[in-house]
């Protein structure tokens, strides 16, 4: 299973950490100059929970955003007790 959001399909993008040297011009220097670039991946905050697709309680990973906008339905809270197997 792919780090994905189920919902919206929102998944890791790349980017880079820049690492920057010297003194900025407004502070009396010559300016920054990259120095290095490293490869990184930005993640979405995704969140593994229950809900319901096709008629059947799952378990899917989602991201909060679609969380929070409501695109998740969650199951119903169970109020039934299962019953009492007998004593073999």
């Amino acid at each position: 299973m792919s780090f994905q959001c189920s919902i919206c399909g929102k998944g890791s993008i790349k980017g880079h950490r820049i690492i920057r040297s010297g003194k900025a011009k407004k502070e009396g220097g010559i300016g920054t100059h990259v120095t290095a670039m490293t490869k990184r991946r930005f993640f979405p905050n995704l969140q593994r929970v229950k809900a319901l697709i096709n008629g059947t309680v799952r378990n899917v990973m989602v991201c909060a955003a679609c969380m929070k906008a409501g695109r998740v339905v969650r199951p119903p809270v169970r109020t039934w007790k299962p019953e009492a197997k007998a004593a073999a």
